[in-house]
């Protein structure tokens, strides 16, 4: 760990932190921060996962005191992603991602146009707490954590966005729900890589603290004005992905 590092890592992580706290993706910003300051693939994935369920913890506890979390929709979700990610991870070893990524590159634009289209994304009704809610929030979970455990980019932000079109959720549930499933597979992944010794420790507690700062202020952003800067911050996050999937695909 060098000063140089920091100085590269630190005030991204603290970027991500905040964008990951109001709309989902700050991963598309933290990852290739630690990559682009020197570190092997592996290390710079466990440290991040490590900074990046530090700030989660603190938006999750913010997102619970606010009471945007509907608690009734936790068990099935979080099942589901847990699920999702262990048949993702194993199709990743069969199976090339580049018809994905080809998929993605309709997808995403796709998403964008929703997002653009729809200023409100939800209605402002009560949230419906009912069979069938929790389970298309279950079967989204499993979805997506097959994405997440394949792929991974932008996986909070496309939980918020499918929550919020097939369950109406409001935003603020929707970011409440993700934030609990994102917080419980990132808690899960950094205990795999802990003992397995791939964090890199001292700089993950020092990005980390960033990541806590950027998450605190985002949340806050979030409670006070109820998802109002969440719309942008889809876009931006959907914009950066898109850019991410390009590189990869034709660079």
């Amino acid at each position: 760990m060098t000063i140089t590092q920091l100085f590269i890592i630190c005030p991204m992580v603290f970027l991500a932190g905040l964008v990951d706290a109001i709309s989902g993706g700050g991963g598309l910003i933290s990852l290739p921060a630690y990559l682009f300051a020197g570190l092997p693939i592996h290390s710079a994935i466990a440290t991040n996962k490590m900074s990046s369920c530090m700030g989660t913890t603190i938006a999750t506890a913010k997102y619970i005191k606010d009471r945007f979390v509907p608690w009734k929709f936790v068990p099935l979700c979080v099942a589901g992603a847990f699920a999702g990610s262990s048949i993702g991870a194993n199709l990743a070893l069969m199976v090339s991602d580049y018809y994905f990524k080809m998929l993605l590159l309709v997808i995403v634009p796709v998403t964008a146009f929703y997002v653009l289209k729809n200023k409100e994304l939800t209605n402002d009704t009560e949230l419906v707490i009912d069979k069938k809610n929790i389970i298309v929030s279950g079967l989204i979970s499993f979805g997506v954590g097959i994405y997440d455990g394949f792929y991974g980019p932008g996986t909070g932000t496309f939980l918020i966005l499918l929550l919020s079109i097939f369950t109406r959720m409001k935003l603020t549930n929707a970011n409440g729900l993700t934030k609990v499933i994102n917080w419980s597979t990132n808690f899960a992944a950094l205990t795999v890589f802990l003992l397995n010794a791939k964090v890199l420790i001292p700089l993950g507690l020092i990005a980390g603290a960033f990541n806590i700062a950027g998450n605190y202020i985002g949340a806050n952003m979030f409670s006070k004005n109820s998802g109002k800067y969440t719309r942008p911050f889809l876009l931006l996050i959907l914009s950066v992905f898109y850019v991410k999937l390009l590189y990869e695909l034709f660079a």
